[in-house]
Formats: C-alpha cells, structure tokens, sequence
C-alpha cells in the first residue's frame, strides 16, 4: 500500500478540469480503501493483542497459584520435617537417659553381686518403665508380645513368661482388667 501521492493542481480548462476531477476522485476512492483495509488490519492486530493479553494473564494467574500451592505445599513439608526433626532428638536424649540408667542398674548389679534379688529390676521390669497408663500398658505389652512371641525367629518363652507376669502384677496395680 503506498499511501504518497503527488498533489496535482486543478486545471482551468473545464474538459481538463473534469478528467482531473475523475483522476483525483479514483485517488480519493483507493485511499479509502486503503485506508479501511489499514483499518481492518489493525483491528484485527488489536483483537489478536487483546487475546494474547488476556491468555498471558490467565497463564501469570495459573503459574501464580501453582506456585502457591507449591510453597503451601513446602511450608508443610517443612513442618512436618522440623516437627519429626524434634521428635527424633528427644527420643535421642530419652534414649541416652535409659542407657545411661540401664550402664547404672547393671554397674550397681556387677558390683553387688550378692544383692537382694527382690530389690533388683527384673528383666520384665524394665520392658514396662516409662508406662503411665492402661492403654501405654496395653500398646507396650501388646508390642513386647510382637517380638517375643515364641513363633518369631527371635523369640523366647521364657522371656514373654516374665512380661506376661510382669504384665499381669502392673494390671493389678492399675487395676485394669485383662
């Protein structure tokens, strides 16, 4: 489209002047239809922008709430980490407190050898401290028969003998039924 056109002067001849008159009124005419296909085009132009517009805004809105699920989604990953995080280090320090009663009851028993039996800890004994209620007493004794039971490779009758006695006299203390 090329929209330069050279300015001719009006004729004073009236034949000349009528074929020049038609000659612009054709100039005039292309022009708009230049004009209105420009116009045309940049409406198309403007309608596409607008579209595009509207499509990258709704793909900013998706990524930004992708994103936020994913940070919500972080931030309770990361909970959850530091929470268990916690907990790993408090059953550490009860752990390092057992051991370091348990190193004490079995200092104290090889050096008194001789010792009343009755004032030592039995074995079942020490499968039950810590345990405060009827249902930790139930939870632990149902989780000692898990590993002890005779029918596991590692199992042992006489051992699930002294938790099921041990069992039974802290059943009676609590006064809780069987």
């Amino acid at each position: 489209m090329n929209m330069e056109y050279d300015f001719v002067p009006a004729p004073t001849d009236a034949k000349e002047f009528e074929q020049w008159r038609k000659e612009q009124a054709k100039i005039i005419q292309k022009l708009h239809r230049d004009l209105n296909t420009t116009k045309s085009l940049i409406d198309r132009a403007q309608q596409e922008l607008e579209l595009q517009s509207e499509k990258l805004e709704r793909e900013k809105k998706t990524e930004r709430d992708r994103m936020a699920r994913e940070k919500d989604l972080f931030d309770m990953k990361w909970k959850v980490l530091e929470s268990e995080t916690q907990k790993l280090a408090d059953d550490r320090k009860k752990f390092e407190r057992e051991k370091a009663f348990y190193s004490k009851v079995l200092k104290f028993n090889e050096e008194n050898p001789d010792s009343n039996n009755a004032e030592q800890i039995s074995n079942a004994q020490i499968f039950f401290i810590g345990v405060g209620s009827e249902k930790s007493l139930k939870k632990r004794y149902k989780d000692l028969l898990k590993i002890y039971h005779p029918d596991n490779l590692d199992g042992d009758t006489g051992t699930i003998q002294e938790i099921n006695r041990e069992y039974d006299e802290l059943c009676k203390k609590m006064q809780v039924a069987n």
